[in-house]
């Protein structure tokens, strides 16, 4: 993959907050940094905030090598968002509740907010605890479908990007205003495209498949100690064809609601080039998945994340579809289970994302016009 040039001449029509601080918030801060955006970089943790001011910025290899130096690292986030155009949220979804009740106080009218990713739901929940706790503000909540860098941060303030992917999918809330975000992020982010709304974005969710159920169905591999790769050897045969029913299931709510997405097999094809048959011929000729280590815990967030933040939610919509989703029911159970966690009572419900008893076709209006029929 080519590296991509830092463009010196760029005049930037936009300022960015980035909220969260780990693999992916340091790549995208010093990316943004490094582009000439003005940049406020924040994180909860006081350590982390101290180490990257010791340093004075943050050092890029891989993809994007340089020395990016915010305006601001703080852990305040009043200093963080205050005057910026775009807030870049870049925290596992288990944060954005809590990112959602600290920013509240500090939203202005016309601010965007983009949560990297949104996993299911994330723009509806993230929209429904803003007005949770008092912001009045007019503000655009959007998601991408997937976060675009595949970082890791080598030691503190310094972050390696693997790679950047070459589209990422994202919405707005509301759908009416998705252009005009996009049209915000491109100048810095060609790679964002619009799609039709959040649920597309929410449902367009292949981790939702990849991660909880080989991880559960591996849960005696990985107590074990044994070392393997998450796609080539924990995806088997027998379970790969458990993943293409739990597909089954995401397609077939996403269909009750009126949403089209992408098979697996089609995500694949799109963007990996790779074109199979079935699930087990897809992830064994994928060289992107060469190597990649199955968890060394079942304290992972294949579980803690995927499941109350994916595959809750996508039962919450097929509720409200009417459609069966077994598999995806037995998998919330099994790793509530396992962690001895309710993950039903934690996760994404359609309380906690505004939609209890809507319609489906409600919820179509709501994700389009940001109101109620």
């Amino acid at each position: 993959m080519a590296r991509v040039p830092i463009l010196t001449d760029v005049t930037p029509a936009s300022s960015f907050a980035v909220i969260g601080a780990g693999n992916g918030g340091q790549a995208m801060a010093g990316f943004l940094a490094l582009r000439g955006f003005g940049v406020n970089l924040w994180n909860r943790s006081e350590d982390k905030i101290t180490a990257l001011n010791e340093m004075g910025g943050i050092i890029l290899e891989g993809e994007i090598n340089g020395f990016a130096q915010p305006n601001v690292i703080t852990n305040d986030m009043g200093e963080a968002i205050s005057g910026v155009q775009v807030i870049m949220v870049v925290v596992p979804a288990s944060g954005h509740r809590d990112v959602a009740e600290q920013m509240a106080p500090w939203l202005t009218d016309g601010q965007i907010v983009v949560l990297n990713p949104g996993r299911t739901g994330g723009a509806l929940e993230f929209r429904k605890v803003l007005q949770d706790n008092g912001c009045c503000a007019d503000v655009t909540v959007a998601e991408a479908g997937t976060f675009i860098y595949a970082s890791r941060t080598v030691e503190a303030g310094r972050s390696h990007i693997y790679g950047i992917k070459h589209q990422v999918p994202l919405a707005a809330l509301p759908a009416i205003r998705t252009i005009e975000v996009v049209r915000q992020l491109r100048l810095a982010y060609p790679q964002f495209v619009p799609v039709e709304n959040v649920l597309v974005t929410s449902f367009d969710n292949i981790g939702a498949i990849f991660h909880p159920l080989p991880t559960i169905l591996n849960a005696g591999r990985i107590e074990s100690g044994l070392e393997f790769q998450h796609y080539k050897e924990g995806i088997t045969p027998s379970i790969a064809r458990v993943l293409e029913v739990v597909d089954e299931e995401r397609l077939a709510v996403a269909n009750a609601l009126g949403v089209s997405v992408r098979s697996v097999l089609d995500w694949m094809e799109e963007t990996y080039e790779v074109k199979a048959s079935s699930v087990y011929e897809a992830v064994q000729n994928n060289p992107g998945y060469e190597g990649i280590a199955a968890p060394r815990t079942l304290n992972t967030r294949y579980i803690f994340e995927d499941i109350p933040f994916s595959l809750v939610p996508l039962t919450a919509f097929a509720e409200i579809a009417g459609i069966q989703v077994p598999l995806m029911e037995s998998a919330i159970t099994m790793a509530s289970a396992l962690h001895g966690v309710d993950y039903r009572a934690i996760g994404r419900t359609a309380e906690s994302m505004g939609i209890d008893g809507m319609s489906p076709e409600e919820i179509a209006h709501f994700v389009l016009n940001g109101e109620d029929l």
